[in-house]
């Protein structure tokens, strides 16, 4: 079967959480679950790195607005992220191109990055932790769901990680608003602190 499927679920998931799919993917190799994982996924320093990045991700994500500066710089990171790892299973597997595997994989990360990236943009519009928190344990527990169950059924896998990618698209169509409103709220503080380092301070 083409590894196509799985360069797809792994490029939507990667748009999410990057580390937690190397991390994931590594270990499925190293413990036996699947035969289709690349060794370089499986090496001890990959596995270290993705898994301290990881617990990073972790606490970022729950925090409103440091999850957004954590995604703007992530907005390079996770669609090179899902290029890689797109390459490096069609690259084991053979039977599609590496290219082409990467080009799949990273648009597809691309597009689910933007979803996550607006949709936090949207819930820091009325900034409070618990809407964050909910949010990425729901991006967490739905990425590790999605990734092991394509580790046994592939092509529904993909099918899943397809509609889930398409709704958030829909839901962030309607989410423009908040988005706008967030973006404003940070033009102004911005404004308000170049203002205030430019106020003359007390005479000595």
């Amino acid at each position: 079967m083409s590894v196509l499927p799985l360069v797809f679920t792994s490029g939507w998931a990667s748009g999410i959480n990057a580390y937690a799919v190397v991390l994931l993917l590594g270990l499925f190799g190293v413990t036996g679950v699947s035969d289709d994982i690349p060794q370089t996924l499986q090496r001890p320093e990959v596995l270290i790195t993705a898994g301290v990045l990881f617990l990073c991700e972790a606490v970022a994500d729950k925090i409103p607005y440091v999850d957004s500066l954590w995604d703007s710089v992530h907005t390079v990171v996770r669609p090179l992220a899902g290029a890689w790892v797109g390459a490096l299973l069609a690259g084991h597997s053979g039977s599609m191109s590496d290219v082409a595997a990467g080009l799949i994989g990273g648009s597809t990360a691309l597009a689910s990055h933007t979803v996550k990236a607006g949709t936090r943009m949207a819930v820091n519009s009325s900034p409070e932790p618990f809407s964050n928190v909910v949010l990425s344990l729901a991006e967490d527990l739905g990425v590790g769901a999605v990734v092991s169950f394509s580790m046994f059924h592939p092509v529904a896998a993909a099918v899943v990680a397809g509609v889930l990618l398409v709704s958030g698209l829909v839901v962030l169509v309607f989410l423009v608003s908040r988005i706008r409103r967030f973006l404003r709220r940070r033009a102004q503080r911005r404004e308000e602190r170049r203002l205030a380092s430019r106020m003359p301070g007390p005479p000595g």
